[in-house]
C-alpha cells in the first residue's frame, strides 16, 4: 500500500501543505476555510493509499481542519509545537513552507510513537470553544484591573476619574460575558447525562469547584483522551522529575516547566481550599508540615492526590466519601 504523508503548517488565513509521495515532495498553499480544505483532500480519496495527515496544535486555527477531517478516513496526528521544536535540533531560518516539510518529516520518523487524533463529541467541542473564549475574557479583565493603579499618576492632568469610569464599565461588560459563557458551559454539561454525572462526582471531592470540574472534563475530553491519572498529573505539571548526570551532578526532583499553566493554577486553588476544609487532605497537609516538609511541596502533593481521587471516583462512578473504608483492606 502506498503511503502519502501530508504535513500542514497552520496560520490564521492560510495552510501551507507539504506532501511526500514516493520519496518526492510537493507543496501547496490553500485558504484556511472548510470549503477549500474539502476540495483539497478529495484528491487523496484513493482506496490503495494510506494517507497520514499531521499538523501542529495552534488552538482555534485548527478548527476548520478538524471539522473537515472528521469525514475522511485518514490517520491524523496533532503535534505539540514544543515537541516538534525540541526534536529538530539546531536550525537556521524558517518559513511556512519549510515548517510544513519539517512537520511531514517528523511525522514520518516518529509515527509509531505518536497518538492518533480522534474527533470528540459535539458537546465536548462546544465546551472547549466556550472555555477558550472564557479564558481570553478573563485575561482581558486581569489586564484592565492592572491598569487601575496607573490612573493615580494622571490626577495632575484630570483624567484619573474619567479613565477609572471607563475601566469599570469595560470590566462590567467583560464580567457579563464571562457569566454568559459559564452558564453556557454549565447547561451543556447538565444536558448531557454522562458529563453531568462525571461533574457531580468530581465536585464531590473536597476543594474541587465547578471551574476545575469543567476544565478536567474539557482537557480529558470526558476521560476518553486522557484516561490515566499519572498522564494528567504530568500534563498539569504536578509531578517532580529528577536531574542527575554522572556522580557529581545531582539535584533534588523538581516540577517541570512544561505544563498546562491554566490547569495547574486552578488545581493549586483547589488544593489551597481542600487543606482549609475538614477532610483527610487537611490532616495529611498538617501532618507533613509538622514533620518539617516544605509547604509548597506538600501542596503539590495535595494537587496530585486530587487528580488521583478524581480518576478513582470516575472509575467507580460513585460520589466521594469523606471517611471511606475499603472493604477489601478491612477483610
Amino acid at each position: 500500500m502506498e503511503k502519502i504523508v501530508i504535513g500542514i503548517d497552520i496560520s490564521a488565513k492560510t495552510l501551507d501543505i507539504c506532501i511526500k509521495k514516493c520519496g518526492s515532495y510537493s507543496f501547496n498553499v490553500i485558504a484556511n476555510e472548510a470549503k477549500a480544505i474539502k476540495v483539497f483532500f478529495k484528491i487523496f480519496q484513493e482506496p490503495k493509499s494510506e494517507i497520514i495527515v499531521s499538523m501542529e496544535n495552534t488552538g482555534r486555527y485548527n478548527w476548520e481542519l478538524y471539522q473537515v477531517l472528521e469525514y475522511f478516513n485518514f490517520k491524523v496526528f496533532v503535534l505539540n509545537p514544543l515537541h516538534l521544536k525540541k526534536s529538530i535540533g539546531l536550525i537556521r531560518g524558517k518559513n511556512d513552507k519549510i515548517d510544513a516539510k519539517r512537520i511531514c518529516e517528523f511525522t514520518e520518523k516518529h509515527e509509531k510513537e505518536l497518538i492518533e487524533w480522534k474527533p470528540c463529541s459535539d458537546n465536548i467541542k462546544k465546551i472547549k470553544v466556550l472555555f477558550s473564549e472564557r479564558n481570553s475574557k478573563i485575561k482581558l479583565r486581569a489586564s484592565l484591573l492592572k491598569q487601575r493603579h496607573l490612573y493615580s499618576q494622571l490626577e495632575s492632568i484630570g483624567y484619573d476619574s474619567k479613565f477609572l469610569k471607563m475601566n469599570k464599565k469595560e470590566i462590567e461588560v467583560l464580567e457579563k460575558h464571562i457569566d454568559f459563557l459559564e452558564n453556557e458551559i454549565e447547561q451543556l454539561i447538565d444536558n448531557d447525562s454522562d458529563l453531568y454525572s462525571k461533574k457531580q462526582c468530581i465536585q464531590s471531592i473536597p476543594g474541587v469547584g465547578k471551574v476545575l470540574s469543567w476544565m478536567i472534563i474539557a482537557k480529558t475530553e470526558g476521560f476518553t483522551k486522557i484516561n490515566n491519572p499519572r498522564k494528567l498529573a504530568c500534563y498539569a505539571g504536578v509531578v517532580p522529575f529528577g536531574y542527575q548526570s554522572g556522580t557529581s551532578i545531582k539535584f533534588k526532583p523538581k516540577l517541570s516547566y512544561y505544563a498546562d499553566k491554566s490547569l495547574k493554577t486552578v488545581l493549586h486553588m483547589a488544593a489551597m481550599r481542600a487543606v482549609r476544609l475538614e477532610n483527610d487532605l487537611k490532616i495529611y497537609y498538617h501532618r507533613k508540615i509538622s514533620d518539617g516538609k516544605n509547604k509548597m511541596a506538600v501542596l503539590n502533593a495535595v494537587r496530585n492526590k486530587i487528580i488521583h481521587r478524581i480518576f478513582a471516583i470516575i472509575r467507580t462512578g460513585k460520589l466521594y466519601e469523606k471517611n471511606y473504608n475499603n472493604s477489601l483492606f478491612l477483610s
